[in-house]
């Protein structure tokens, strides 16, 4: 099962987990589930507050994107 897990608190949107099984990896599934959450948080005027692993390197692989971090 593919999965971004998160959660909204306040004005902040928690991305805590991204999963893809180990068959489907390499597809680019997980950074779209990312830019949908960054997508979402854009629209909602939400801060993002990346607890996983993955959406941390992808915010430093994606430095355009850390305006919308809660803490840059």
């Amino acid at each position: 099962m593919l999965y971004l897990k998160y959660r909204v608190s306040g004005n902040l949107l928690f991305i805590d987990a991204t999963f893809t099984p180990e068959g489907h990896r390499g597809r680019g599934l997980a950074e779209r589930l990312t830019r949908a959450a960054i997508a979402y948080a854009q629209r909602n005027a939400l801060k993002i507050v990346p607890n996983c692993s993955y959406a941390r390197g992808y915010f430093e692989r994606h430095p355009e994107y850390l305006g919308l971090l809660a803490s840059p």
